[in-house]
C-alpha cells in the first residue's frame, strides 16, 4: 500500500520553502510511518535555513527534529507500535554498534536526526525505525490538557536540557545557572528545579526573564544591566543567602550566542560543571586553564538519547514542568511566514506547526 507524503522543502538556503507531494510505501522491517501531529520549529532549523549551518543530507530536505505524531503503518517487527501515540527523538542512534551498546548513543557514526540526515517532521507523515519511539499515555496527557501535537517540543527543547541535568547530576541543594532561557534554557530552569536545585536564570531580554517567575527561577538576572564579575558576585550572594555552595556550581549554556557562551564561562567555580547544550558558529576567546585552576568539567550535549525521554515526559504529565505557557501552535502551511517571524524574534513561545 502506498502513502502521499505531502513535505515542505528547504530548496536552498534562505528560499522560500516549497510544498511537495511524494508516494511512499509502507514500512520495511523495523521502521514506522508516522501520522505527524506536530513538529516544533528549534533554533537548529533557522541555522539550516538562515546561516548557513549544513546539513548532512543534500538538499532539497525537509527540516524539522521535534515531532510527535501516530504511528499508522508498521513494518516487520514494529508491530507493537500500530496505532501508538508517539514522540520521535530528535537524534535516533541504531542501537546496534560498539559505541551504542556501551550507552554512548550520541556518538553513534549511523545516527539519524530527521531533518538533518533524512526529510523531517514539517510534513504530514514521516517514516522512521521504530527503535527508540516514546510511547504516550493519552489517558494521561488528556488529564493535562495538552495536545498530542504540543508534546513535539519534548523531542528537543525539553530531552536536551533533561540529558544535560543528567549529566551535571542534578541533586537537591544544588545551584543551577542557565544562561540563555529561551526555547531550550526555559525548560531547563523548569527541568534543574523539578529535581531539587535552586535555579538562577540569565539572559538578555527581559521578557523571557519575566516569564519565568512562577516557573522554576529562583533569582532572574538580565546580563545587559549586570555582567563579568559583578554577574559572579550577584550569584555568589544569592548562594549564600539561601545557604548554598560556593562551589560545584552547575551552568548550563542555552542561549547559542558567544556573548553566553563567554558568561557561562566566567560563571566557573571550584568543581563547577559547565554544559554547553546551545550551539552557535561564533569563536569565542577562553582561558582554557580557568578548567584546571578551578578543577572544573566541561561537557558537550548532543541531542539525548531514547531513554532519557520517558522521564523527561514524566516530568509533563506530572505537571512538574508545564509547556503550555511556552508554546503556540500555527498551521503548517504557514511555514514560510512562522520561520520570518522566528528569525525576527516576533514569536516569543515555541511555534509548533500543526499539519
Amino acid at each position: 500500500m502506498s502513502h502521499t507524503i505531502i513535505r515542505w522543502e528547504m530548496q536552498a538556503a534562505g528560499e522560500p520553502l516549497v510544498e511537495t507531494r511524494s508516494e511512499v510505501e509502507d514500512p520495511a522491517a523495523g521502521e514506522v510511518l508516522v501520522e505527524v501531529a506536530g513538529c516544533g520549529v528549534c533554533h537548529t532549523d533557522l541555522g539550516f535555513y538562515y546561516d548557513g549551518v549544513r546539513t548532512r543530507h543534500p538538499l532539497p530536505l525537509t527540516l524539522g527534529h521535534e515531532i510527535s505524531g501516530r504511528v499508522i503503518a508498521t513494518g516487520a517487527g514494529a508491530e507493537q507500535w500500530s496505532d501508538a501515540a508517539v514522540i520521535i527523538p530528535a537524534v535516533m542512534p541504531c542501537g546496534e554498534c560498539d559505541v551504542c551498546k556501551r550507552g554512548m548513543g550520541n556518538i553513534c557514526s549511523k545516527q539519524l536526526m530527521p531533518g538533518n540526515d533524512m526529510h523531517g517532521g514539517f510534513a504530514s507523515h514521516i517514516l522512521v525505525p521504530a527503535h527508540g519511539l516514546c510511547r504516550v499515555d493519552e489517558r494521561r496527557l488528556a488529564a493535562t490538557g495538552l495536545s498530542l501535537a504540543d508534546l513535539s517540543v519534548i523531542a528537543d527543547a525539553v530531552t536536551t536540557p533533561y540529558q544535560s541535568a543528567a549529566q551535571l547530576n542534578i541533586q537537591a541543594g544544588d545551584l543551577a545557572i542557565v544562561v540563555g532561557v529561551g526555547g531550550v534554557g526555559g525548560y531547563a530552569v523548569q527541568i534543574a528545579s523539578a529535581m531539587g536545585a535552586k535555579v538562577v536564570a540569565i539572559d538578555v531580554v527581559q521578557d523571557k526573564l519575566d516569564s519565568l517567575q512562577g516557573y522554576g527561577a529562583d533569582l532572574v538576572l538580565n546580563s545587559r544591566d549586570i555582567s563579568g564579575r559583578d554577574l559572579k558576585k550577584a550569584v555568589k550572594t544569592f548562594a549564600k543567602e539561601n545557604g548554598l555552595r560556593q562551589t560545584e556550581w552547575k551552568i548550563f549554556e542555552c542561549s547559542g550566542t558567544g556573548p553566553g557562551q563567554v558568561t557561562a564561562y566566567g560563571l566557573l567555580t571550584f568543581g563547577a560543571k559547565l554544559a554547553v547544550v546551545g550551539f552557535t558558529m561564533d569563536k569565542v576567546e577562553v582561558r582554557l586553564s580557568n578548567l584546571m585552576a578551578f578543577h572544573a568539567t566541561a561537557v558537550g550535549n548532543w541531542g539525548c538519547l531514547p531513554e532519557y525521554y520517558p522521564p523527561a515526559l514524566e516530568l509533563v504529565l506530572d505537571g512538574k514542568v508545564a509547556m503550555k505557557p511556552f508554546i503556540q501552535q500555527f498551521p503548517l502551511a504557514q511555514i514560510n511566514e512562522v520561520f520570518t517571524a522566528a528569525h525576527a524574534h516576533e514569536i516569543t513561545a515555541r511555534p509548533v506547526l500543526v499539519p
